[in-house]
């Protein structure tokens, strides 16, 4: 357990997290480098798993909040959920013996990317215009979910934020029913990694619970902040997020 003032940092961390998470993704961002500096005793499995447990605390709630009041399609929602979560379990097996290194450069140039393309295109993800229809658009959202879930058991930042990615870009869902669809997946894959990390007794329980309540709040409060603002407010917070993460990338590259 923490000294009590790294604790409440991290609470705060975990409150602010999950508001972006439940906005736009990014939550991991402002969570695991906290995690990483004020544990610093911990192991990576250990600031990993206990990431998880305050993670899929927040993610629960705003995936319930946004599906009573957005409704996504829970036809692509769900089976997406499903292959993401088998790919983090897969990832998270894979945590200790692959680098997160290797993913960062990769990671760096598909953050630039999407980003110029969505300042490019002022319009997108203003309106839902979906680019596939029936098999084809069932085999994307999978494909996609179960990615990006291995993304998140072996690494993790900026996986709410791939999953909007994919979702708009790729598929076509404006950016408050792709928000919706994200925190879906996005709890699937919390899920996912944990049923790696608990029997393995990486999670540091009180502190990720303690995290986990400030993530729910925020969590709550991203949720209804994106519902009633609706898709440029999320698409403004998305570009921030990803500015974000580009930034923290580079230099993980950079000092290497």
């Amino acid at each position: 357990m923490p000294e009590l003032s790294d604790l409440l940092l991290l609470c705060v961390a975990a409150g602010f997290a999950g508001w972006f998470d439940a906005v736009s993704g990014g939550g991991g961002l402002i969570q695991l480098p906290a995690l990483l500096i004020l544990l610093p005793g911990a192991s990576p499995a250990q600031v990993l798993a206990t990431n998880k447990v305050s993670g899929i605390c927040g993610t629960t709630v705003s995936a319930a909040t946004y599906t009573h009041r957005v409704r996504p399609d829970l036809r692509t929602a769900l089976p997406m959920a499903g292959f993401g979560l088998v790919g983090a379990a897969l990832g998270a097996l894979c945590a200790s013996a692959l680098p997160g290194d290797l993913f960062r450069p990769v990671v760096l140039v598909l953050l630039v990317l999407v980003a110029g393309y969505v300042l490019r295109h002022p319009t997108v993800g203003e309106e839902q215009v979906l680019r596939f229809t029936g098999r084809r658009h069932h085999v994307t959202a999978a494909t996609g979910g179960f990615g990006i879930g291995f993304y998140d058991g072996i690494f993790g930042p900026g996986t709410g934020s791939f999953l909007v990615i994919l979702l708009v870009g790729v598929l076509g869902y404006a950016f408050l029913q792709a928000s919706a669809k994200a925190r879906i997946v996005n709890l699937a894959t919390n899920l996912g990694a944990l049923l790696v990390f608990v029997p393995q007794g990486a999670p540091l329980w009180r502190t990720g619970l303690l995290m986990g309540a400030c993530n729910v709040a925020g969590g709550w409060l991203g949720a209804h902040a994106a519902i009633r603002r609706g898709n440029r407010f999320v698409r403004v917070v998305f570009l921030v997020v990803v500015a974000g993460l580009v930034v923290r990338l580079g230099y993980d590259v950079v000092t290497g």
